[in-house]
């Protein structure tokens, strides 16, 4: 061919690479060897598509070395295109890996707080732990008081008391019917053997009601004797029973107060016991005690002892200090011990001007306190006063509201008439007493009361009328009583 072809200066590859490439196939040839003319056909048309700045410079050259590059053009196009294949490849994991990093951070975040959780959850234990040890030490400590005051053990003498609700031991006296009875219950047996108590208790109260005066009279006298007896039995045995209750009361209080004395002493005691135990707190205002002389020159040559030793243990630096100090003559020995003189005269001074402090203060306290006690003794005492105050006008203003009723009171006004109910009482008191010689009064009352319920309402208007002409009576009383009062006051 007398036409020069147009060849492309494409950048040489390494030969291996062109030896790579001559190897694969070309997929656009159909046949398996490319000619010279298809060859330069492909050069013109890359030629073409290129870019200006990569415009191809018009060369001549041998047909041969034309035919080798024309060759070796396409494969390098297919090199370039896997390039790019490569290249997203590489973008596409390392795409991949950033996610994987994010994650593992995520994941790490999540474990770091999960940790820190952790550590707080086990802070808060420790400190319920801690906190438990206390309560628990606390706790023994309780114990530990308790179990000492159980050996308290009190010593007084308690006051005997007397028998509670027994109530009075010496018997009522019975009165005459009773002793009458006694007295006739064996002869009125004999005439009537074959009689019960109760045909026997009827035929006593029958013939109660027979008899004189007279004949009445020594059984109530004995009565009376032995109710007067009774009475002073009775009185005396109540103030008797008031004086103890007032002693077993003083007795109390005073026990109470020893009680309360011992058991305060015991406290005491027992505190003092544990105070020992535990260690004393140091007065902040009480001077130091001085160093001996010994002391001083160890503090003044540990620094060096330190140096020199390298910084080594304190105690070995102290057993140097020792050591140096029993070598050391009188003379060496004289400066330190003038200063620790020095310092116990000051210390001694010093603690002298405390002990005053602590007097003074002691002192304070104690004026302080009787103070207190004169000031809490007037209260009482004003307390006492007042509530004798109150006592004595509670006193007379009864005794004036007594004699206010007593003014009040005028025998010539004319008293309030009784129930239909109380008419009936009267009545039903007299028979009942008469048939059941003997009887309480409060079963008396009852049977009163049953009686007058079951009467009928024609008995009860009876009562009912009784009642009311009475009533009728007083109104014409009081009227009249009125009346002669207000020409009095009219007189005065």
């Amino acid at each position: 061919m007398a036409d020069t072809a147009v060849v492309v200066d494409v950048p040489r590859k390494s030969r291996n690479n062109g030896r790579k490439a001559l190897k694969q196939k070309n997929p656009s040839s159909s046949s398996p060897s490319l000619s010279t003319n298809e060859a330069n056909i492909l050069a013109q048309k890359l030629s073409q598509q290129l870019s200006p700045t990569q415009a191809p410079s018009p060369m001549k050259s041998d047909p041969s070395k034309e035919n080798h590059d024309g060759l070796s053009q396409p494969l390098k196009g297919k090199a370039a295109g896997k390039g790019k294949q490569s290249k997203k490849s590489f973008e596409k994991d390392l795409q991949e890996m950033q996610d994987m990093l994010q994650k593992l951070r995520i994941e790490k975040e999540k474990t770091e707080e999960l940790l820190k959780e952790k550590d707080e959850m086990l802070k808060i234990k420790d400190e319920e732990i801690e906190n438990k040890g206390k309560e628990q030490e606390k706790l023994q400590m309780e114990l530990k008081k308790l179990q000492k005051m159980k050996e308290f053990k009190p010593n007084m003498n308690f006051a005997i008391s007397m028998n509670k609700g027994g109530g009075f031991e010496k018997k009522r006296p019975s009165p005459p019917y009773i002793l009458w009875c006694k007295d006739q219950w064996k002869e009125i047996k004999k005439e009537n053997p074959e009689a019960d108590f109760k045909e026997v208790s009827n035929i006593l109260g029958a013939k109660w009601k027979t008899i004189m005066a007279e004949e009445k009279k020594p059984y109530e006298e004995i009565y009376r004797a032995e109710k007067e007896v009774y009475l002073q039995a009775i009185a005396k045995e109540k103030r008797e029973t008031e004086a103890m209750k007032l002693f077993e009361d003083e007795h109390k209080q005073k026990t109470a107060m020893e009680l309360l004395e011992q058991y305060l002493q015991f406290k005491e005691e027992a505190e003092k016991e544990t105070k020992k135990k535990t260690k004393k707190e140091r007065d902040p205002l009480k001077p130091k005690q001085p160093m001996s002389a010994f002391f001083l020159f160890s503090n003044e040559r540990r620094a060096a002892l330190l140096a020199d030793t390298g910084n080594k243990n304190v105690l070995e630096a102290a057993k140097i200090a020792g050591e140096e100090w029993k070598n050391m003559t009188e003379e060496q020995k004289k400066p330190y011990e003038e200063i620790a003189k020095k310092n116990k005269e000051k210390y001694m001074e010093e603690m002298e001007v405390y002990k005053q402090k602590k007097e003074e203060e002691a002192l304070n306290v104690k004026k302080q306190e009787e103070e207190m006690m004169k000031l809490q003794k007037q209260e009482a005492l004003q307390l006492l006063k007042k509530k004798e105050k109150t006592d004595h006008i509670i006193k007379k203003t009864k005794e004036k509201r007594q004699q206010k009723k007593q003014q009040n009171s005028d025998p010539n006004k004319p008293k309030k008439p009784a129930s239909s109910f109380l008419l009936f009482s009267k009545e039903a008191r007299k028979t009942l007493v008469q048939e059941r010689q003997g009887i309480n009064n409060s079963t008396l009352n009852a049977l009163i009361s049953v009686k007058w319920k079951e009467l009928s309402e024609e008995e009860r208007d009876v009562w009912n009328a009784k009642a009311s002409e009475a009533m009728e009576v007083y109104k014409k009383q009081m009227e009249q009583y009125n009346k002669s009062a207000e020409e009095e006051e009219q007189q005065h």
